[in-house]
């Protein structure tokens, strides 16, 4: 009886297509253990860092309209979002040290207001915003704007103390 040696161009295409649906999967899975929206409270040294919660960015109100100016000490105050806040963060402790970040597909901006300031961003990260440094104890008001007018586009907010 005679056998056909393996296709290897077959196996390779087999391995390939495995790993990339692994991959997705765990993607997905990670995506789903983060929380949609709602408020966030954490202490110094959390447990789940870089803690992530999801939203959608966009809203029909301009950025500078709901910070009342076009620019901060950590940037412009672009964009478009909603006229109340995508997520609360409160921290019950100072921070020496936090990271907020927006990850997303799409060009996004933010602003945040709390004790001691507002402050918005864009582009801290390629086309992500973010705002990083000393944060007072307190509770704050984080919004995640879009460029176009109306146009709402998934994101992840990450929150770290890594440096």
């Amino acid at each position: 009886m005679l056998t056909e040696p393996p296709n290897i161009g077959r196996i390779l295409l087999l391995m390939i297509l495995t790993l990339g649906i692994t991959t997705m999967i765990h993607h997905l899975v990670d995506a789903e253990e983060a929380p949609i929206f709602g408020d966030i409270t954490i202490n110094r040294q959390f447990s789940r860092d870089p803690f992530k919660v999801r939203g959608m960015s966009g809203g029909s109100v301009p950025a500078s309209k709901v910070n009342r100016a076009s620019e901060t000490s950590t940037g412009s105050c672009s964009g478009f979002v909603d006229q109340t806040p995508d997520h609360t963060l409160k921290l019950t402790s100072k921070f020496d040290y936090l990271k907020l970040q927006v990850e997303s597909l799409a060009d996004t901006t933010m602003i945040i207001k709390g004790p001691g300031g507002n402050w918005c961003n864009d582009d801290f990260d390629g086309k992500n915003p973010g705002i990083v440094g000393e944060w007072l104890q307190g509770t704050y008001q984080i919004w995640v704007g879009s460029y176009e007018k109306g146009k709402y586009l998934p994101y992840t907010l990450k929150i770290t103390e890594v440096k």
